[in-house]
């Protein structure tokens, strides 16, 4: 609704789209349904009686990740969500406007050019949505993106090759355009 106020007053834009990746862990779960099962495998009696398995799924845009390696389902249910966190900052992209698109979180973790992220942080699912957004909206070109993101385009291909699944749709998507895929 605001967004849609906002659009008619000339001169005034909405604000960047929130990535779904980005969210506060309460805000997340409202759009996520959750279902638990049993995990095969390994384990003993413990895993086989109880229900440990925990799947979520994205119920806007239909992404799931699941974990069921852990004894609880509480510690399951974390590492699921940093599992589907980083599977939607991988595969949904949201609409970039025009301008200065870095958020606080990105400005405080980019510093000199460099991106200050490490992999297991609970930021990098965010800040690799973040890069993921405007690569996209800079044609899939990173020297493009890091101009717009102020950082190099070297440093965002690490960023990407940090979780593999995200420089391989990277890489996907340049080759279906023509281009090169990166390394």
């Amino acid at each position: 609704m605001l967004n849609e106020r906002a659009e008619q007053i000339p001169g005034v834009r909405p604000e960047k789209p929130v990535h779904p990746a980005a969210l506060p862990e309460d805000l997340l779960m409202q759009s996520v349904e959750t279902v638990k099962g049993r995990a095969g495998g390994p384990g003993g009696q413990h895993r086989n009686k109880v229900e440990t398995l925990v799947m979520l799924r994205h119920a806007p845009t239909g992404i799931e990740a699941s974990a069921g390696e852990r004894r609880s389902a509480e510690q399951n249910r974390r590492v699921a969500l940093r599992r589907l966190r980083l599977a939607l900052a991988t595969k949904h992209r949201v609409e970039v406007p025009i301008g200065d698109v870095r958020s606080p979180l990105w400005l405080s973790r980019c510093r000199n050019e460099r991106i200050v992220c490490a992999t297991k942080h609970e930021d990098f699912p965010a800040i690799l949505a973040e890069a993921l957004d405007v690569i996209w909206a800079c044609g899939l070109d990173p020297r493009r993106a890091g101009i717009r993101l102020v950082c190099t385009a070297t440093q965002l291909v690490k960023l990407a090759r940090e979780h593999p699944p995200a420089l391989g749709e990277w890489n996907d998507a340049r080759q279906s355009k023509g281009l090169r895929r990166l390394k």
